[in-house]
């Protein structure tokens, strides 16, 4: 067994698993391939604007112009710099524009990633459902009572109401709904003070 074992590590995982591995990774190229010239100019501006060498150049740059226009006698743009900060200025709002947009791009994406997410998600959970009806139908069919072992496996069998367990996670997560719970709780504390 323990060979066995050992041959599967090494002939790595299963055909199945390479194909959807495969499968995300021609979704993701898609995904590249399908993007706007200016789309793709903003991600190589974004990446660019946070790079190290951005950084350092523009320290390097701040630190010639100031010791230019204040150490030398040839000043083009003397204290308190006008010029650089007109320039900088309209540097912040160009590159302001462009992060904004691969922003706005990497949510639309990971909008979509989740989205896909989901369903594969949903699709799995109906398929364990039926996995686990035919489970407790074999084990019903041997005489075994699953139930006994499990009292929320009823639970587990029924049909997952999507909008039902989404009004419910917006309920729990609502800051509003917690400042009423804690509202709440706080009153009944103080009741309770009171009734000492």
């Amino acid at each position: 067994m323990r060979r066995n074992q050992q041959q599967s590590l090494r002939e790595g995982p299963p055909p199945t698993s390479v194909a959807k591995i495969q499968e995300v990774a021609q979704l993701e190229l898609e995904t590249l391939k399908a993007r706007t010239l200016l789309e793709r100019w903003t991600v190589v501006v974004a990446t660019a604007a946070s790079s190290t060498a951005f950084t350092v150049g523009h320290l390097v740059w701040f630190a010639v112009w100031i010791g230019a226009n204040t150490l030398t006698r040839w000043r083009f743009d003397p204290y308190p710099f006008s010029f650089l900060t007109l320039v900088v200025s309209l540097e912040a709002i160009v590159l302001t524009g462009f992060i904004l947009r691969d922003q706005a791009y990497m949510a639309l994406v990971s909008d979509r990633r989740a989205h896909l997410d989901l369903q594969v998600n949903l699709l799995a959970e109906e398929e364990l459902t039926a996995i686990m009806r035919v489970l407790c139908g074999l084990a019903s069919h041997v005489g075994y009572d699953a139930r006994a072992d499990n009292p929320h496996l009823d639970e587990l069998l029924r049909h997952t109401n999507v909008r039902e367990l989404a009004e419910r996670i917006k309920t729990e997560l609502d800051p509003a709904t917690d400042v009423a719970t804690e509202e709440a709780h706080g009153s009944g504390v103080a009741s309770r003070v009171d009734d000492r």
